[in-house]
C-alpha cells in the first residue's frame, strides 16, 4: 500500500507487484483492502473498505484506495507517498514489536527482521545495475548484478535505527553505513545531534536509506532529513524506512520535503502529549537494548 499526503488528506494505494527480471514489467496481483484514513480535527476514523468503520478519539487521517503498478506509476515530484507494504510478514513483525510481553532479544530480532522486508520493497527498481555474461556449469548465461561502484548509503537514527538497519548488509550486495546520533529532549520534544559520520557531501549520485523506526513528532526525522540536504542530496535520492508513523510526522515532511518517499510497517492515529505514538510500541531504543 502507498499513501500520497497532500494538505488536507493521505491517499493510499495497495497492490502487489511481480517484476520479471531486466524488463521491469508488472504483473498483477490479486490486492489486499487498503485502509481509508481522512484528516480531521476533531475525531479520526480509521476503517478498512469493505468493513464497518470504527471511531477512534482525537485526531486523524482519511484515505481512499486506489490501484497502482508499481511505484514509478504513482511517483510525483509534487507530493510525498508513504508506502505500506501488504506482506503478511510484515504484519507478523508488527505485531510481534507491539506485544508488551515481547522480550528484547526477540524484540530486537524483530525489529531488524521488520527493516529487512521494508528495506527490500524500497529497493525495488531503485538499485542500479551492471549486466554481462558468466559461463554456469552448463554453458553461457545472461546475468545482472547490483553495481557495486554505487553503493546504498544506509544512515540509521542513533540508537534505536540501529536495530531496524542491523539487516541492511543481507539485502543490499553493495552498502555504507553512516551512522547519526539524534537524542529528543523529554520535556520540549526538540531534536539534539550528538553524533554526525555523515560525509561532508554525498556523491552525486548516491541513494540513501534513512533509517528511524518511530515517526512520532517528526522533529528527529527532520532534523536528519536538513543534514542529508545540507550536504548535497535531493529529495529523489532519499526513502525513509520506519516501523511506525503518525500523522504529525507525516505532516511535517509533506510540507518540508514533498516528493519523499517513505516506507513504513504500520501508520498509526495519533501521538500523545509526551510524543509517544499510540498505540506504538512503545520506546523501540529501550525495548531493542533493554536500557
Amino acid at each position: 500500500m502507498a499513501c500520497s499526503i497532500s494538505s488536507n488528506a493521505v491517499r493510499c494505494y495497495t497492490e502487489t507487484l511481480r517484476l520479471t527480471p531486466r524488463q521491469q514489467q508488472c504483473g498483477r496481483v490479486k490486492p489486499t483492502p487498503s485502509s481509508f484514513l481522512s484528516f480531521n480535527s476533531s475525531t479520526i476514523l480509521v476503517q478498512t473498505l469493505g468493513a464497518s468503520p470504527s471511531p477512534v478519539p482525537r485526531r486523524s487521517i482519511t484515505v481512499r484506495a486506489k490501484m497502482a503498478a508499481s511505484e514509478g506509476s504513482i511517483s510525483g515530484s509534487n507530493r510525498m507517498l508513504v508506502f505500506v507494504p501488504p506482506h503478511p510478514l510484515i504484519k507478523h513483525w508488527i505485531s510481534v514489536l507491539r506485544n508488551d510481553q515481547t522480550p528484547c532479544p526477540i524484540f530486537r530480532s524483530a525489529i531488524a527482521e521488520l527493516g529487512r522486508l521494508l528495506m527490500y520493497e524500497a529497493s525495488r527498481e531503485w538499485l542500479p545495475t551492471v549486466v554481462g555474461e558468466i559461463m554456469s556449469p552448463m554453458g553461457a548465461a545472461s546475468v545482472e548484478f547490483i553495481d557495486p561502484r554505487e553503493p546504498i548509503a544506509v544512515v540509521p537514527i542513533l540508537r534505536a535505527g540501529l536495530a531496524l538497519a542491523e539487516h541492511a548488509s543481507t539485502v543490499l550486495p553493495a552498502n555504507k553505513i553512516y551512522h547519526l546520533g539524534i537524542s529528543r529532549d523529554e520535556e520540549t520534544l526538540l531534536p539534539s545531534v550528538y553524533l554526525n559520520k555523515l560525509p561532508d557531501e554525498f556523491p552525486e549520485n548516491s541513494r540513501v536509506f534513512l533509517v528511524d523506526p518511530m515517526l512520532a513528532t517528526g522533529g528527529t526525522i527532520i532534523a536528519a532529513m536538513d543534514l542529508l540536504k545540507e550536504r548535497g542530496l535531493s529529495v529523489q535520492q532519499i526513502k525513509v524506512i520506519c516501523a511506525v508513523a503518525a500523522p504529525p510526522a507525516l505532516s511535517k515532511l509533506n510540507e518540508k520535503y514533498p516528493g519523499l518517499h517513505v516506507y513504513t510497517g504500520i501508520i498509526d492515529p495519533e501521538v500523545n502529549e509526551k510524543g509517544f505514538i499510540i498505540p506504538g510500541l512503545g520506546d523501540a531504543g529501550d525495548r531493542s537494548f533493554g536500557t
